[in-house]
């Protein structure tokens, strides 16, 4: 059975917010996240069923909100977490630190970000090579440390050796 456009145009947004959390066909995702409704739109952002071309369309919204959730949403391409890394809202930069599918390029970029809350969250990344090119004072180092002696990334396990 197919679904035509005025169909869910028609529907109540708390209607189509519930279908964009749910639902797992891609082409009504790709119509929701055509919606006039930014929280309709940021809820198809964050399907993972929602494919990648539309998540790249959705990079481009208006709404922080929406662009955050596509920086979480795990079906996000490469390129389209590139280009989010360049956002000026720290927490899409966060988002895309922590996003399983950022290129280690993207990676050692954003580790020089200017938010520490960033650079913080590049280093649990399993993605990121280079740990230490991420510039902390001693205090912070030492606090970092205790925080992942035990973390298991290996690539981390040796930047705590060779910091001695």
């Amino acid at each position: 059975m197919l679904i035509d456009d005025s169909f869910i145009y028609n529907l109540r947004s708390d209607v189509k917010e519930i279908i964009a959390k749910i639902i797992t066909v891609p082409e009504i995702l790709d119509r929701l996240a055509n919606d006039d409704n930014w929280y309709v739109r940021s809820r198809a952002a964050l399907n993972p069923n929602t494919p990648p071309e539309t998540l790249d369309r959705l990079a481009n919204d208006d709404y922080i909100d929406v662009r955050r959730r596509v920086a979480r949403n795990p079906n996000t391409s490469p390129e389209t977490l590139e280009r989010l890394a360049n956002d000026d809202d720290w927490g899409i930069r966060y988002d895309v630190a922590n996003n399983p599918n950022t290129t280690p390029e993207t990676l050692e970029r954003l580790a020089n970000d200017k938010d520490s809350w960033v650079r913080s969250c590049v280093v649990e990344n399993t993605n990121y090579k280079k740990p230490n090119t991420i510039q902390f004072t001693n205090e912070q180092m030492v606090a970092l440390k205790s925080l992942i002696e035990s973390a298991s990334n290996p690539h981390l396990q040796e930047f705590i050796k060779n910091a001695d």
